[in-house]
Parts: C-alpha cells; structure tokens; sequence
C-alpha cells in the first residue's frame, strides 16, 4: 500500500513530533511517500526548492497524490498546501483519513470537517494518548473494504 501522508510544512513545523510518531506508525501499512515531511531537519522554509524550483515540488508531490492508495493527513497546525492537498485528494477520489487534535485550542476548517462522509473522507478528533489507535483503527477498516 502507498501511502501519502500530509503535514504542514511552511505553514508552520510546531507539530513535526507529531507527524514523526504517524509516519512511524504508517509505515507499519506500506509505503510512506511523503515521510520527508515528518523529518526535524526540515524547517518551515521547506525543501530546498533552489535547484528545482517550487513547480518541481508542486508536480512531483502531485504525482505521489495520484500514486497513492490513501492519504493520511494531520491537518490541526493550519496550511495552504495541506489544503491543497486534500482538494486534489479529493478531486481524485482518493481514500482521506484526516487527524485534528481539539486540545490544540484550534477549531478545523468547515472545508475539512464538512467534506466529511464517514467513508471516503473521515476527519477524526484524537489526542495523543490515542494517536496510534485511532490510525490502527482507521486501517483495520481500510483492509475490510
């Protein structure tokens, strides 16, 4: 299975802990295509886009977008190209598995907990106590299907 896991990047790094621990977990489903993201060493000025240019990211990105099977995404640090993401996710009809975590003191975008279906889109609160439960869950159900 291949898995596309997003995660701000720009948007902001506060949560890259968090994304460690769910591509940790991911990996244990297949292939991550994204794990990149989760790495400390990449700060929220994002990949060195200098020598390929940000369209190179864009298209590449996007083309692990159509590659993969579902998409896992920790959407409680706000992002642009989270969003984006999971528009094209979407547009593709793609499997999505979003993570927000209430305890951040956010509330989600109605973009995101409202394209919800409880089938190709689940959006599930979660805390971190039960970070790798929520995902074993969410998984056992993928495989039935």
């Amino acid at each position: 299975m291949k898995v596309y896991f997003c995660g701000s990047i720009r948007g902001g790094r506060d949560d890259v802990n968090v994304y460690r621990r769910i591509v940790n977990k991911l990996q244990s489903y297949g292939s991550v295509l994204t794990e990149h993201v989760s790495s400390p060493e990449l700060t929220e000025r994002g990949e060195n886009a200098t020598a390929t240019g940000d369209r190179a990211i864009h298209d590449r990105d996007v083309d692990w977008l159509q590659q993969a099977d579902v998409i896992v995404a920790e959407v409680t640090q706000p992002s642009l190209g989270v969003g984006y993401e999971l528009g094209r996710a979407v547009d593709m009809k793609k499997k999505i598995f979003c993570l927000f975590r209430p305890s951040s003191g956010r509330t989600l975008s109605a973009m995101i907990r409202g394209a919800a279906d409880g089938d190709r889109v689940v959006v599930s609160d979660y805390s971190d106590e039960v970070l790798e439960t929520v995902l074993e869950e969410f998984f056992s159900k993928l495989n039935r299907t």
